[in-house]
């Protein structure tokens, strides 16, 4: 439990799941800040995820909703944040798919209720604190479409073409938050990243379904042709990157955050494979001589964007970030991970 509310608080949600706790473990070790963090735990949120900060006093876990408007309501009146950080959000493309009803709930509906009460609350701040305050609301380069091959990077004019019903979701929650900004002025910050890797991801997601396979000498399933195309962006990058938009980002700004790395999914696990090859080699086995020939394809995902790609120019211009890892060394650490926390 915090020891007491403090004015220098920020208010994380979805704070159990791969980025959001990547974010508070990252904040934690160099910022020092006070964190509230509120998350559903459904099946994306991992409460292990945050098992560092256990004993952490300026670490406040809460299990709820964003909709839930009285604990979010009470929350922030305990504790006056300077900032909500909203990583809240149903990301799972193919469960979208099934069962879009849940994303909607919760990236759009959950969306309005947490700008409802950022509202409220924010309204009745003082100068000096309204002016300080800050809404920064975390989305996806999916809500932009697919790209050909040739075509250049998202930038962040580029119109939304969202093509599945999470990226559609996703886009819905951009446009409430871009809303709040301009008809009731709440001081709002929007960034949309490329696809994340690194260590707590959700295992259901492309690279932990990779290396866990192949661990297990299981197929490693590639959908349709394997060459779908994808930016990479080691999620340490990502956090010291919403660390930079908080800090200096322009009030109503979007910022498109990537790691400048593009791959295709076959390309990805080819080279995870031949790291594992020499990480953990294989004993003689007669079906099995290296982890590539478990590599499969399957049928393809409905509405599949063929390709993802960032154009980062704004931000690294604008606010002098650019990614630290390449994907050499960034997919190194994250093998590692995986191999020493098989738990």
């Amino acid at each position: 439990m915090l020891l007491e509310a403090t004015a220098m608080t920020i208010l994380i949600t979805g704070g159990a799941g791969f980025i959001g706790a990547n974010f508070a473990l990252q904040w934690m070790s160099k910022i020092r800040e006070p964190i509230i963090n509120i998350d559903k735990l459904t099946y994306a949120g991992n409460i292990s995820n945050l098992s560092p900060l256990k004993n952490n006093k300026n670490h406040l876990f809460v299990e709820g909703d964003i909709g839930d408007y009285e604990l979010i309501e009470g929350l922030l009146s305990k504790y006056k944040p300077r900032a909500i950080i909203n990583f809240a959000a149903e990301t799972h493309v193919d469960r979208s798919i099934k069962n879009p009803e849940d994303f909607i709930d919760t990236n759009i509906v959950g969306t309005f209720r947490l700008l409802e009460n950022a509202r409220s609350f924010w309204s009745n701040l003082k100068p000096a604190e309204k002016n300080d305050f800050r809404f920064l609301h975390i989305s996806t380069d999916e809500v932009y479409g697919s790209l050909s091959k040739t075509d250049p990077g998202f930038s962040e004019e580029k119109k939304y073409e969202p093509n599945s019903p999470y990226s559609a979701s996703k886009a819905s929650s951009d446009h409430l938050v871009r809303s709040y900004n301009q008809t009731y002025s709440l001081p709002v910050l929007t960034t949309n990243c490329s696809n994340n890797y690194g260590p707590y991801q959700h295992p259901e997601k492309l690279i932990p379904v990779v290396i866990r396979n192949a661990i297990a000498l299981k197929p490693i399933p590639l959908y349709g042709d394997g060459d779908q195309i994808r930016d990479w962006l080691y999620v340490e990058d990502h956090c010291a990157a919403l660390r930079t938009v908080l800090t200096s980002g322009k009030v109503g700004e979007v910022y498109n955050i990537g790691g400048e790395t593009e791959k295709t999914n076959l390309e990805i696990a080819y080279m995870i494979c031949a790291i594992l090859d020499r990480k953990l080699p294989l004993k003689s086995s007669k079906n099995v001589k290296n982890y590539h020939d478990l590599i499969i394809n399957v049928d393809d995902r409905l509405g599949h964007d063929r390709r993802y790609a960032v154009d980062i120019s704004k931000i690294r211009s604008t606010l002098n970030w650019g990614p630290s890892e390449t994907f050499s060394t960034g997919i190194d650490k994250t093998i590692d991970w995986y191999l020493n926390n098989e738990n």
